[in-house]
C-alpha cells in the first residue's frame, strides 16, 4: 500500500500529513496560553483576598447579629437548694448549652457555662479548692471570674448572668469575656 493510497483510505484526516484536524481548526499557542505575568497573579491574589476578606466580616456581622438577641428570663432552682448543694447544673440559654452555678463560701452566687474553653470537655466545681475544674486535661478556673488558672485553656468561662426573686434565682443572660 502507499502513502496516497493509505492516506486516501483515512477520511477522518481530511488527506493531510503531520498534524491532527483539530490542531489546524483550534489554532492555540500552548506556549503563551499557561503564561501567568506577575501582574496578572498579583491581581488574582488580591481579589481573591478581598472576597475571603469580605466573606469574613460578613459572617462576623450575621454571627454579632445573632447573639444580640435577647436572652429570656429561666428559673433554675431555688437558693437554699443551691446553699445545701454547694453547686448546681441547669441549661442555659438553651437545651443543648450546660451551665453550672456555685454557692461561693462568701455568699456570691456565680454561674458559667460548664463547656471548657480548652476542648469542650465538662467543668466540674471541686469544693475544697473552691475552683472550677476540667478534667480532661487538668484545666483550672478561678471561680470569682471564671478565668483559668492552670492548664491549656487560656480564655474564661462564659459567666452566666443570674437574678435573685425571693428565694427563686433565675438566669437572664451570658456575658462572654474579651
Amino acid at each position: 500500500m502507499d502513502e496516497k493510497s493509505g492516506c486516501e483510505s483515512c477520511k477522518n484526516c481530511g488527506g493531510a500529513k503531520g498534524s491532527p484536524q483539530w490542531k489546524k481548526d483550534f489554532p492555540i499557542e500552548w506556549e503563551g496560553d499557561h503564561y501567568v505575568s506577575r501582574r496578572e497573579m498579583v491581581k488574582f491574589l488580591t481579589l481573591g483576598s478581598s472576597l475571603l476578606a469580605a466573606a469574613n466580616w460578613l459572617v462576623a456581622w450575621i454571627w454579632h447579629r445573632h447573639r444580640e438577641e435577647a436572652f429570656k428570663a429561666q428559673l433554675i432552682g431555688s437558693i437554699a437548694s443551691l446553699e445545701r448543694e454547694r453547686s448546681m447544673l441547669f441549661r442555659y440559654p438553651t437545651e443543648k448549652d450546660p451551665c453550672i452555678a456555685v454557692f461561693m463560701p462568701t455568699g456570691e452566687i456565680v454561674a458559667y457555662s460548664q463547656v471548657c474553653t480548652h476542648l469542650s470537655c465538662a467543668v466540674i466545681y471541686k469544693q475544697q479548692e473552691e475552683e472550677l475544674f476540667c478534667p480532661c486535661h487538668n484545666g483550672v478556673f478561678e471561680l470569682q471570674a471564671g478565668r483559668p488558672t492552670a492548664g491549656p485553656p487560656t480564655r474564661a468561662l462564659p459567666r452566666i448572668v443570674l437574678e435573685r426573686r425571693g428565694d427563686e434565682l433565675f438566669a437572664t443572660g451570658v456575658e462572654v469575656s474579651a
